[in-house]
């Protein structure tokens, strides 16, 4: 049986066809986010899964969503950002998405040694853009509590790059 969280999700994400390329489907979260009843719904979701020091929100709808409930959990909130957009030193690491590749970075000065972190985004695909932010907080010293999504695609199996971190989504697909 579907969640009242899970249902409300759904009903506010829309798929849009051959985006950002052919054979993609985009899921689009903006109507979610244009919904206060629900974007507060998911935040509150987001803050209360794990008493954390801070909250991750991988670029760029990570962001939205990691932001809001670093605020509600009173937490830190630290950027994980594409290569070449953070202006201090730096930690990166490469990944393949569905339809190619990336690098993030993250300040090495993002965390003290032994922070509490809760890794915030908005689709787990492929796994690959989570696990290479797993990897660049990890490198600073700090532990990764969990990975939470508003949405896993089951079918590309991303949850089998996150062996060992606690994986949350609020709606799987």
């Amino acid at each position: 049986m579907m969640s009242d969280l899970s249902r409300l999700i759904l009903d506010r994400i829309r798929d849009v066809p051959d985006y950002p390329q052919p054979g993609v489907v985009f899921k689009d979260i903006t109507p979610l986010l244009a919904d206060p009843g629900a974007f507060a719904a998911v935040t509150d979701e987001l803050a209360g899964l794990h008493e954390v020091d801070k909250i991750v929100g991988i670029e760029a709808r990570g962001f939205i969503l990691g932001a809001p409930a670093a605020y509600k959990a009173r937490a830190g909130f630290v950027p994980v950002r594409k290569k070449g957009k953070l202006p201090s030193e730096t930690f990166e690491a490469s990944y393949d998405l569905e339809y190619g590749s990336a690098v993030v970075e993250v300040h090495r000065d993002a965390f003290a040694p032994g922070d509490r972190v809760l890794i915030v985004d908005d689709v787990l695909a492929t796994g690959g853009t989570a696990r290479a932010t797993v990897e660049l907080v990890r490198r600073t010293g700090a532990e990764v509590v969990a990975v939470a999504v508003l949405m896993e695609l089951a079918f590309l199996k991303g949850r089998e790059r996150l062996d060992g971190v606690a994986l949350h989504p609020l709606v799987v697909v």
